[in-house]
Parts: C-alpha cells; structure tokens; sequence
C-alpha cells in the first residue's frame, strides 16, 4: 500500500470519528446552553429562596407576638374568672341579704306599716268627722257672733 492509499484508508477511518467529534462539539454546545439555563435557573432559584427566607423570617417574628399575645389574653382570662368567680360570691352573699331583707318586711315592716295604715285611717275618720263639725261649729260661731253684736247695739241704746 502507498501512503496515498494508507492516508486515504486512515481518512475514511477517521471521517466517521470526525463526525462523531463535531456531533459530540455540537451536543456540548447545547449541553453549554442547557448549564447556562440551569445556572440563571438556579440564580432565580436562589432569588427566591432569599425572599422565602425572609418572609418565613418574618412569620416567625409575627408568630411569636401572636404567641406572646395569647399568652398575655390566657393571663386577662385569668384574671376575669377570678372576677367573675368573686361577682358569683357576691351575687351569692346579696341573694342571702336579700331574703334575710324579704323576711324582715314580711314578718316586722309589714304588720307595723299595716298597723300605722288603720291608726291612720281611723284618724282619718275622725278628723273628717270633726272638720265638718267644725264647718258647722264655725258657721254656728258666726251666726252666734252677729246675735251677740246685734243684742250689745241693743242692749247700749237701752243704757
């Protein structure tokens, strides 16, 4: 064989690897294109994952003066059942005082006022009674008045 044909056999050989090498150079392009995608991607990813923190961050911060809230509200609500349990003891010790108050006007006030309304009204009666009496007694009194004015007139033109 000649070198003309050795390189030409060589050639053919090597066309296909040829081939292959721009496929492969080509197929690395994309796969270039492809890794700078997934780098802006993973850049925006990162971006994102920023702002995630930071809202998560501040989540936090809002849950826990929630949380300190709450607590406070179970303190407050302690607080007011101490309260009420002290207004139900109240409450209790006025519904003793009041019927201890309903049964002393029941069995003291109540026959004393009774008594004081006849002493009353019988009072009443008489003063009635007697101011009409004394209607009469006054008209009588005139009456005697004016008798006893016309009789001294009398009685002086006599002397």
């Amino acid at each position: 064989m000649t070198d003309n044909e050795l390189l030409l056999a060589i050639s053919k050989i090597l066309d296909p690897v040829r081939e292959d090498i721009l496929e492969l150079r080509n197929d690395v392009q994309g796969l270039k294109g492809d890794m700078q995608e997934l780098k802006d991607d993973v850049q925006e990813l990162k971006g994102d994952v920023q702002k995630l923190k930071g809202d998560v961050q501040k989540l936090k911060g809002d849950v826990q003066e929630l949380k300190d809230d709450v607590q406070e509200l179970k303190g407050d609500v302690q607080g007011l059942k101490g309260d009420v349990q002290e207004l139900k003891d109240d409450v209790q010790e006025l519904k003793v005082r009041v019927k201890k108050i309903e049964l002393t006007q029941e069995n003291l006030i109540l026959p004393r006022l009774n008594t004081i309304e006849s002493c009353y009204t019988s009072t009443f009666s008489r003063y009635r009674d007697s101011v009409e009496t004394y209607e009469a007694m006054k008209q009588d009194l005139s009456v005697i008045k004016n008798v006893v004015a016309e009789h001294s007139d009398k009685l002086q033109k006599i002397s």
